[in-house]
């Protein structure tokens, strides 16, 4: 279906083949949901993506290896169970199977003092929430008892705040934790191991409101809430080619390469201008880019100041990737306390290592949030520093051989959630009819996750089509939350968020530049849009069925 030429409208409908013409401009998943809720309800959605491929923050490129090449995501993401949208993405998009999710929540923590292990694992048996936390809390062996019995008291006093109290949200998470007798180590090795990896920041520079918002809904609020569940393919496969292959099907248009200069409003709708002049016409346009472009692209009369998105600032997160000659890691993912390491994964299979490089080597992510010290440090002093520990916290290590170090960093993964940064996050609905935002940044009453970014599309797309005189069935209705926002599940935990976007070095008014390679690599391969990810290998004992508990609330039915 072609994007180009003009619609014609009546009574601001309009009439191509019967379909009203959705521009959703930025191909992440806030841009892919609102395109597939359009298509879903009978409009005819023009995605728009600067970049060669979809999948913005959550994607891949490829990296040659020892003669073949790697699927490399740019951040390492995980989601819970209570992700009822992004679950419900995946569904629409029919790459369930490509992911596991625990039967319940199991997190193998490193002690690295002492370097040994202990687990935040959810019990057996039948308890209510929030009940069923504290068999976990009380043997969760990198806490002294004491700290335990604490930290069970505040996670029911956390559950207990309204995160959207400008009170609440201005104060920082770090102070109220010093305020209610949380020990500093209580803080490092529990509350930051939960918030550091879903908000971007150390506690002292989170807002209150979004850990409150992580702790209530993904802990508090279902005993099945926090099961984590990870991607067995690359992201790439996973999010990017398989929206293309959905959007073509549902009769929607893909254009990537292709950047948005400007949005302006018109007698009879919309019209959006590319590079090189060409003009698309619309009754409705989502605008799914990060909060700088957002803010170039703003058209007369939205209602929204550039100067809060701008406001809104970025927080860093880097990744070190390591590939051994032999098995480091025993699990598919480890947390690490009392170390600089934070979060390690085990990308063997997913990357295509096991198909491609020697019989029994290991690829292994490093995953870095709050990543403010080391962004900017030299790649070689930070090889340097995460392979020593890695020496000292894994001793298999110490005999392995590495065949490859490389870092990459994100220097925009997500807005900087700090205190305040509530009253800076437009809700998606504008000043303007037919105009809507889209992304992690909006109001979504979420950190900055996959499932706030597909919420946020959901959202979005609702607004817009309902000024083209859509009102079908399937969409979706909000379960809480205040008016002209979607509802209150907490989900999408990225351990580096939903989140993870290169700095560009030039960036386009609709999206950022491609994900840079590692300093003295080669420019990293460039699939053609829509070709799937290359094949790799099904891991039988990773790849599960997911059990559905949940009942979505995202729009797309689980």
């Amino acid at each position: 279906m072609s994007a180009r030429g003009d619609t014609t409208t009546r009574d601001g409908v309009a009439a191509a083949g019967g379909r009203g013409r959705v521009v959703v401009i930025g191909g992440g998943l806030a841009g892919i949901a609102a395109a597939l809720v359009a298509a879903d309800e009978g409009a005819e959605p023009v995605l728009l993506e600067a970049r060669p491929r979809l999948g913005g923050q959550t994607t891949s490129f490829q990296r040659s290896f020892q003669g073949g090449s790697l699927w490399i995501d740019t951040g390492q993401h995980v989601f819970m169970r209570c992700c009822t949208a992004y679950r419900g993405l995946l569904a629409r998009l029919g790459v369930t199977h490509l992911t596991t999710l625990q039967p319940r929540l199991d997190v193998e923590v490193l002690i690295a003092g002492s370097l040994t292990r202990t687990r935040l694992r959810r019990t057996r048996l039948p308890l209510p929430a929030p009940l069923h936390l504290a068999p976990a809390l009380l043997g969760y062996r990198a806490l002294p008892l004491v700290d335990r019995l604490r930290a069970a008291l505040a996670a029911f006093q956390i559950g207990r705040l309204d995160q959207r109290d400008p009170n609440v949200d201005g104060d920082s998470f770090g102070g109220w934790l010093e305020r209610h007798g949380q020990s500093a180590a209580a803080t490092e090795a529990l509350w930051e191991l939960l918030t550091v990896a879903t908000i971007n920041a150390p506690a002292s520079e989170a807002s209150l409101g979004l850990a409150a918002k992580v702790v209530r809904t993904g802990l508090l609020d279902g005993a099945d809430a926090g099961d984590l569940g990870w991607p067995e393919a690359p992201l790439q496969e996973l999010h990017g080619d398989a929206a293309v292959r959905a959007l073509t099907a549902a009769g929607g248009t893909v254009r990537t390469g292709t950047k948005a200069r400007a949005v302006v409003r018109t007698s009879t709708g919309w019209e959006v201008t590319l590079d090189g002049g060409e003009v698309l016409t619309a009754d409705g346009v989502v605008l799914a880019v990060p909060p700088p472009a957002a803010a170039g692209l703003l058209p007369e009369g939205s209602g929204i100041d550039p100067a809060k998105l701008r406001a809104l600032g970025v927080s860093p997160i880097i990744n070190v990737h390591m590939i051994y000659d032999r098995p480091v890691l025993d699990v598919p993912m480890l947390a690490v306390v009392g170390s600089p390491v934070q979060w390690i994964f085990d990308r063997t299979v997913s990357s295509g290592l096991a198909k491609v490089g020697p019989p029994g080597a290991q690829y292994l992510a490093l995953s870095q949030s709050a990543a403010e010290e080391w962004v900017d440090q030299p790649a070689n002093s930070l090889r340097a520093l995460f392979v020593d520990e890695m020496r000292r916290l894994f001793p298999a290590a110490r005999d392995a051989e590495l065949l490859e170090v490389f870092v990459t960093r994100e220097r925009t993964a997500t807005f900087r959630q700090a205190p305040g940064s509530l009253g800076l996050r437009p809700v998606q609905a504008t000043g303007l009819p037919g105009f809507a935002l889209a992304g992690t940044w909006t109001d979504t009453g979420w950190p900055a996750t996959m499932e706030g970014a597909v919420r946020s599309g959901i959202a979005a797309a609702r607004e817009t089509l309902a000024t083209m005189g859509v009102s079908g069935s399937t969409l979706s209705t909000t379960d809480g939350g205040p008016p002209g926002k979607l509802g209150e599940s907490l989900g999408g935990l990225p351990i580096q968020s939903a989140a993870s976007q290169p700095a560009p070095s030039q960036p386009a008014p609709s999206q950022p530049a491609p994900s840079q390679p590692p300093a003295g690599e080669p420019a990293p391969a460039q699939p053609p849009a829509g070709q799937p990810a290359a094949a790799r290998p099904v891991s039988a004992q990773t790849v599960t069925t997911q059990t559905e508990t949940s009942k979505s609330t995202g729009g797309f039915p689980v």
